[in-house]
C-alpha cells in the first residue's frame, strides 16, 4: 500500500438531479436541515466574481504548498466535477493561480474549493466560475508530492468523500453525503419555502414574534418590571 500518495481511478457521483436542486438552494437552509455539523471552516471564501457552486467532489489531498496532484486532478475532472483540495488549511504557497484555473473552464469542471492559498486573485475575482480559499499568496508552489486523488479529505473538520455533494454560495461551502443528498435536499427545499412565506409575511408587517417571549419563558427567563 501507498497512504499518502495513490491516485483512484473513478468513483460513483451524485445524481446531476441533486446537483440541479442544489444549485438553487442557500448553503444556510441547507446547514439548517444537517444540525449545522457539516459546513467547512469559515475562512473559505468565494474567490470569484459571483455565482453559486454545485457538484460531485473529486477529492485531492496534497502536502501544503504543494500541487502535483492538482495538477493531475485536472488532467481526470469530468464536466461538472467540484475540485476539493485538502492543502491543510496552509497559506505560504499558492496551490493554484490563473493558469490551472483556466485548465479547469476548458474541461468543464463546475468548480474549485481549495483549503490554502491561491494567486492571480485579481484576475480570479473576474470570472463566474467558483473559485473557493482561504487566502491569497503571491508565492508559487512545489510539485514534489506526495498526496492522494478519490479518497476522503478533510477540510478543518469537515470530512468529503469522493462523490458528495458539494454545495457553495457566499456564506460558505457545504458537503452533503452522496447516499443521504436526496433526502437533505427534500428538507432544504421545505426550509427554504417555509423562509420565503416568512420573508413575506414579515415584508407585509405581519410578523408574529410572541414565540419569542414564549422560549424565553420556557427557558426560565426573569422578565423585571
Amino acid at each position: 500500500m501507498a497512504e499518502g500518495f495513490r491516485i483512484k481511478s473513478d468513483w460513483a457521483r451524485v445524481s446531476e438531479e441533486d446537483v440541479r436542486r442544489a444549485r438553487a438552494l442557500p448553503v444556510s437552509n441547507i446547514s439548517d436541515v444537517m444540525n449545522r455539523r457539516f459546513g467547512a471552516p469559515a475562512e473559505l471564501q468565494p474567490m470569484h466574481r459571483e455565482g453559486p457552486l454545485a457538484g460531485p467532489a473529486l477529492t485531492v489531498s496534497v502536502r501544503p504548498g504543494d500541487n502535483l496532484m492538482l495538477h493531475k486532478a485536472l488532467t481526470m475532472a469530468k464536466p461538472g466535477d467540484v475540485i476539493v483540495v485538502d492543502a491543510g488549511g496552509a497559506l505560504d504557497n499558492a496551490i493554484m493561480g490563473e493558469l490551472m484555473l483556466a485548465r479547469g473552464v476548458e474541461s468543464g469542471i463546475a468548480g474549485v474549493v481549495i483549503h490554502g492559498a491561491i494567486r492571480d486573485a485579481g484576475t480570479i475575482s473576474e470570472q463566474d466560475t467558483p473559485v473557493f480559499a482561504c487566502g491569497i499568496s503571491h508565492r508559487g508552489p512545489y510539485k514534489d508530492g506526495p498526496g492522494e486523488i478519490g479518497f476522503p479529505v478533510a477540510l478543518g473538520n469537515l470530512l468529503v468523500n469522493p462523490g458528495d455533494l458539494i454545495v457553495g454560495d457566499d456564506d460558505g461551502i457545504i458537503a452533503i453525503p452522496r447516499e443521504t443528498a436526496s433526502a437533505v435536499l427534500t428538507r432544504a427545499e421545505k426550509k427554504h419555502a417555509a423562509e420565503e412565506r416568512q420573508l413575506e409575511v414579515t415584508l407585509k408587517g405581519e410578523y408574529d414574534g410572541n414565540w419569542i417571549d414564549e422560549t424565553l419563558k420556557k427557558l426560565g427567563c426573569e422578565f423585571v418590571d
